[in-house]
């Protein structure tokens, strides 16, 4: 498998730390969001589609994102899902 790429793993990670599986451009959503929450803390809309904003738009009412352009807040439990995942599909790790 390569980087970025939905795997068994990962979608057991998704379904464990957020009951359920994840799209592949969900998957591909979750390094834009990892960066912006560790540096600028606002979405930029002109970095992401109208299937994105849809994505944006479920994490929301999930609980587990809030705001976007103005300045994006993110929860603990959503911040390491999102660190796992991207361990997991895009980190070259040698467990």
């Amino acid at each position: 498998m390569g980087r970025g790429e939905l795997t068994k793993k990962t979608q057991e990670i998704a379904k464990k730390m957020i009951g359920r599986e994840i799209s592949l451009r969900e998957l591909r959503l979750l390094p834009y969001v990892h960066t912006v929450m560790m540096n600028e803390q606002r979405i930029d809309p002109n970095k992401i589609s109208p299937e994105e904003r849809k994505i944006l738009s479920t994490w929301r009412k999930k609980g587990f994102i809030e705001g976007g352009a103005s300045g994006l807040g993110i929860t603990k439990d959503f911040w390491d899902f999102t660190c796992e995942i991207l361990f997991e599909t895009y980190v070259d790790n040698r467990d």
